[in-house]
């Protein structure tokens, strides 16, 4: 079945770095949209980026604009999500997920994604 484990979560101090990763089993990796979510206490999932199954289109959100990096590596089945600059605002539940079907839409939106992994917690303190 379908799982998606989330980890490199921590506690960083503002504008510091981070690096999420994703570890993805039981579908073909390179065939499926992915995208990284995150959602803060209180407020709504929002889309923070997403990556085709060939790594070869990506989109962000407006907070991760010039801030993050999302990627992908398919030999090791593996999504990643660079944060650099990172603001107290960044800090919330990250969540990986994948879309439905191969040819699914690749988006940033949470209503796009069927399979989610459990999170991973990123704080940013000031």
């Amino acid at each position: 079945q379908v799982q998606l484990v989330e980890s490199g979560g921590g506690s960083v101090e503002s504008g510091g770095s981070l690096r999420l990763s994703c570890a993805a089993s039981g579908f073909l990796f390179s065939s499926y949209c992915m995208g990284w979510f995150r959602q803060a206490p209180g407020k709504e999932r929002e889309g923070v980026a997403s990556i085709t199954g060939a790594g070869t289109s990506t989109i962000y959100g407006d907070s991760a604009k010039g801030r993050f990096t999302i990627s992908r590596d398919s030999a090791r089945n593996t999504l990643y999500l660079q944060m650099n600059s990172l603001k107290p605002e960044d800090a919330a539940k990250y969540y990986c997920a994948r879309v439905r079907f191969s040819w699914g839409r690749c988006s940033t939106s949470s209503g796009d994604y069927f399979y989610w992994g459990q999170g991973t917690q990123v704080t940013v303190s000031s």
